[in-house]
């Protein structure tokens, strides 16, 4: 029985452990061909020993799977260009781009120093735009030579993108930033036969397992690991496959058995009478206002955790 993205291909960066690795073998295992990028660098963006990309493709062909390794830095135009030539020079096509690359910086607003803002902001945010744009001028003009894809793009936010994570100033603002990307990007992408949307995933990994070490464990009576990466992954092949074919533009929170469509800023209680307000009665009206909406849900770690 054919896979859900049988003859697809697919490039999936930062792919050589934790959520990318599962999506590359998700992937592969529905009939993809995958390009497995990853830089190999540690927790704080340096370089490691060597890149584990070529590990999962070895996984890939010991399962009866195509894949390629793709070494370089996706937050650079010449790597972001050599992502999506990797695909084309391997398999002649791009049908599936997931963004998924980062690493964590974290510290307090007032020990945050503008080179670990720049770096976050560099592999997350950048990261995401450079391998987007090299795909999009590539389906774009597959668009205009009456070649349109059926074309995907799956970005990596975060809850920290949603509401904001103490001790993570750096890290929340380039996930809020993937939102904001995710939904032009779809707006402007759709004529050339592309849809885009975004994950929130919550699961174990390098970034995770210390941040919240407690929360992110293993269930040691050997019951279901709600945060096993492998959980989020069946979404990101879903909303990478032609079954999605109409979604776009929309945030999913994603993690264990838990999937929740995020429905974004929308107005809440409005007044408008007409005319200019001084600043008390501006006041006046805002605390009105507040007290029949919705109360904000807590940044992650200034409140009690989320059910």
């Amino acid at each position: 029985m054919a896979g859900l993205c049988e003859g697809r291909v697919v490039v999936v960066t930062g792919a050589g452990r934790g959520l990318g690795r599962a999506h590359a073998l998700a992937f592969a295992a529905e009939g993809a061909k995958v390009v497995v990028n990853d830089l190999g660098v540690g927790l704080d963006g340096l370089p490691g020993p060597e890149s584990p990309a070529a590990q999962v493709v070895r996984e890939i062909e010991e399962q009866g799977g195509e894949a390629v390794a793709h070494g370089g830095d996706i937050a650079t135009p010449q790597g972001a260009d050599s992502l999506v030539e990797a695909a084309l020079d391997a398999f002649g096509r791009l049908d599936t781009l997931v963004n998924n690359a980062g690493f964590l910086r974290d510290r307090m607003l007032v020990n945050l120093d503008e080179d670990d803002w720049d770096a976050v902001m560099r592999v997350h945010l950048k990261g995401h735009f450079l391998p987007l744009r090299a795909a999009a001028a590539w389906w774009r003009a597959q668009a205009k030579a009456g070649r349109p894809a059926a074309a995907r793009v799956v970005n990596t936010s975060s809850g920290a993108g949603l509401l904001g994570s103490v001790g993570q100033g750096n890290y929340s603002a380039a996930k809020a930033g993937i939102l904001g990307l995710t939904l032009v990007a779809a707006a402007e992408m759709g004529r050339y036969g592309v849809q885009v949307n975004a994950i929130a995933p919550a699961a174990r990994t390098r970034m995770t397992e210390r941040t919240f070490a407690q929360t992110m464990a293993a269930p040691e009576d050997g019951g279901f690991d709600a945060m096993a990466p492998e959980n989020v992954s069946p979404l990101v092949v879903w909303l990478g496959a032609d079954a999605s074919a109409g979604v776009t533009g929309r945030v999913f929170e994603t993690e264990g058995g838990r999937i929740t469509v995020m429905e974004g800023w929308r107005p809440g209680p409005t007044a408008d009478r007409g005319t200019r307000r001084t600043p008390a009665e501006a006041g006046e009206t805002t605390l009105e206002l507040l007290a029949s909406a919705e109360p904000p849900l807590p940044a992650y770690g200034s409140g009690p955790a989320r059910g």
